[in-house]
């Protein structure tokens, strides 16, 4: 396994444990948008250019979703 493949195997393996993970707390949604991240990076050095652009554009939801969550959470306690 190279180092281009490890990389792609632990972007994808974050994802998937962040999106398990997002109910518990909001910051597993910013993990996981920094995870989505990575998974663009590995398909752009990958050369699967529409894998890189559809990771760069989920990492952009998941960010809104971490916004919404916050200030859902503070209008909670404020």
């Amino acid at each position: 396994m190279d180092a281009l493949t490890l990389f792609g195997l632990i972007a994808v393996t974050a994802m998937l444990a962040c999106y398990a993970l997002e109910n518990y707390a909001p910051v597993f949604i910013l993990a996981f948008a920094c995870a989505c991240v990575m998974g663009s990076v590995y398909g752009f050095l990958q050369g699967a250019w529409p894998f890189g652009i559809v990771e760069a554009i989920w990492s952009l939801v998941a960010v809104r979703r971490w916004l919404a969550k916050r200030r859902e959470i503070s209008r909670r306690f404020f």
